[in-house]
């Protein structure tokens, strides 16, 4: 939650994330610290270029969770967490990482602790998450499908 409540004030915004709103404020920004705008060597360079890989990190962030984006990938997340079972996961603070039989990954924010607990001591794990994880907690698509070597 940390990290989504960073990227919304680097972009300024309050509420939920409309995509055409953020990339008009992601162009501007990007326009503003671009590293081309300073001279070789100049000590602003440098503040730009470590700027600008967090503007666009931000911006690729948002919008694999705004609401647009999550909309247009339903059918997928719902066959995933429906169909597939889970792989593996991990949680490290409040981020939730599965990994599920089909190669996918989704990153679930603002986990609490004790509802982690609660999923790795359920006897069915996949039943608890449908009910109190999936649903639950803005999430995204973290990585793509595992390749055959």
């Amino acid at each position: 939650m940390k990290r989504i409540n960073q990227y919304k004030k680097l972009f300024s915004i309050e509420d939920s994330i409309v995509l055409k709103d953020l990339k008009k404020s992601y162009r501007n920004l990007v326009k503003e610290w671009h590293p081309d705008k300073f001279q070789d060597g100049d000590s602003g360079q440098e503040e730009a270029e470590i700027k600008s890989r967090e503007i666009i990190d931000g911006y690729h962030f948002l919008v694999s969770i705004a609401p647009e984006t999550k909309a247009a990938n339903l059918e997928e997340y719902t066959r995933t967490t429906s169909e597939s079972n889970i792989l593996d996961f991990q949680h490290k603070g409040q981020l939730l990482e599965i990994t599920f039989l089909d190669g996918t990954t989704y990153e679930y924010f603002g986990v609490p602790k004790h509802v982690f607990i609660k999923f790795v001591n359920s006897d069915k794990q996949m039943r608890f998450a449908r009910r109190s994880i999936f649903n639950s907690y803005i999430y995204r698509k973290s990585k793509k499908e595992l390749q055959e070597a």
